[in-house]
């Protein structure tokens, strides 16, 4: 039987399942067929023609279960997807089939006021948790740019890290992901619960090797954090001072570092620019005082621009990580960007890069904590000179030490560290014995 048949039938075969939509529009299977994957001139085309055959969205645990039995029943390939927010294709149908829409699935369903710990369906919006967990007292650890609009388990599944990683490093170091709920993508799919432990496979796995429902997560207790600027002419003086607030003793949100050339084409949310570089920092009201005698002593001023208010879209956290990149492709599709952690000392090789490569990059860094160390990260605007520059780019970016995430490949291995990960190969054949789930992403699979 051809696809086409196949999906007849797994239609028939769901006709009578409650709570569960159907978009078979072509508008609709164009735009759930998508993520920001253009933000990479590679994936543009390479994922031009990838679209699935129809859209799916649950509106219960039991819709879930039935649509992963029809699938695996008639191997139709599954991809399941968030809000789409994610940038390397991580939710497109490579080989076409059903994409399951998660959205639907966003409940609160536990908050422990001793532990702080929170079981949220997978697909929650981080900005609606957030906000419950306000009412609580606490708030989450880390959040990506786009945290009005994604979802909890399209970060968890495709995220690394993002707003809070200055304090709380990144999303797969022990103690954020605790427990996870998951549906197998079998006949007969089971429902199963998984300790921290067994979870550490599906983190971070593009939703290759299990369906994710619901998560048990860990929060911080909440903070009012205050915006502050700091612009300088010199870079090297602001990449120093990052690196001493980033490691004093005060309770830091935020730490991002940009170029001039990228602030001048930004919203002036952190103030007009002056042509200089600008220091963003979320900083605990009880450390402001610190950042500004740090910043007096190599003869800078501190800009207050009071506490954040999370209800407005105008914040210093839609300038940082990847809303850097939005908005100056907004102004420019012709950049591109890169990830990396560079080692110390990082002007050093933030200088050799531009001895080669000029206005072609430009500098955006980011304060993270690494193993339990403060490090400096960056996601350099990279000006689109064709697919032989850019490998020329990460070729001298590897010999100089720097540690390269690469956001222009599809799987999961090679937008990482390049090594394949035994658990997630073998979760996949636990949970997903057929390979029909988001296939094409998990490198350790194809080549097992």
């Amino acid at each position: 039987m051809n696809q086409s048949g196949l999906l007849n039938k797994f239609r028939a075969e769901l006709n009578s399942v409650d709570d569960l939509d159907w978009l078979d529009s072509h508008e609709e299977i164009e735009r759930f067929s998508r993520d920001f994957y253009d933000y990479s001139p590679v994936l543009k085309e390479q994922l031009k023609s990838c679209f699935a055959e129809l859209i799916v969205r649950p509106h219960s645990l039991d819709a879930v279960i039935a649509v992963a039995s029809a699938c695996s029943r008639n191997q139709i390939p599954l991809t399941i997807r968030g809000s789409g927010t994610g940038n390397y294709g991580q939710c497109v149908p490579l080989q076409g089939g059903v994409v399951m829409l998660m959205g639907s699935l966003n409940k609160v369903r536990a908050f422990d006021e001793t532990t702080g710990e929170v079981t949220v369906e997978t697909g929650c919006l981080l900005a609606d948790l957030d906000r419950q967990l306000a009412l609580y007292g606490r708030q989450l650890r880390l959040v990506p740019s786009t945290w009005r609009s994604a979802s909890v388990g399209g970060f968890l599944a495709g995220g690394s890290g993002g707003i809070g990683s200055i304090r709380w490093g990144f999303l797969r170091d022990p103690g954020h992901l605790l427990a996870l709920e998951i549906v197998t993508l079998e006949d007969r799919p089971r429902k199963l619960k998984l300790n921290g432990t067994q979870s550490e496979a599906l983190n971070h796995a593009y939703g290759t090797n299990g369906i994710i429902t619901a998560l048990t997560i860990s929060t911080a207790p909440l903070v009012t954090w205050h915006q502050v600027a700091i612009d300088c002419d010199d870079w090297s003086q602001g990449v120093e001072l990052l690196k001493q607030i980033s490691r004093a003793a005060i309770a830091l949100h935020l730490g991002t570092f940009l170029e001039a050339k990228i602030l001048e084409n930004l919203p002036t949310w952190s103030g007009p620019c002056k042509g200089k570089h600008r220091l963003l920092l979320l900083v605990a009201q009880d450390g402001v005082e610190t950042i500004i005698r740090l910043s007096r002593k190599v003869g800078l001023c501190v800009n207050l621009l009071g506490a954040e208010d999370s209800k407005s879209s105008k914040g210093l956290r839609e300038l940082s990580w990847n809303h850097t990149t939005l908005h100056m492709r907004s102004i420019d599709p012709e950049w591109t960007y890169l990830q990396m952690l560079l080692p110390e000392p990082e002007i050093v090789i933030i200088n050799e890069l531009n001895n080669v490569w000029k206005d072609n990059i430009l500098w955006h860094l980011e304060s993270v904590r690494n193993q339990g160390e403060q490090r400096l990260a960056a996601l350099p605007l990279v000006r689109w000179k064709g697919l032989n520059s850019l490998e020329k780019l990460m070729d001298q970016c590897k010999e100089l030490g720097v540690i390269l995430f690469n956001p222009h490949v599809i799987t999961v291995e090679d937008g990482g560290l390049g090594v394949i990960d035994g658990d997630q190969v073998n979760a996949k054949l636990r949970y997903d014995p057929s390979g029909i789930l988001n296939p094409g992403k998990l490198k350790g699979w194809d080549l097992n």
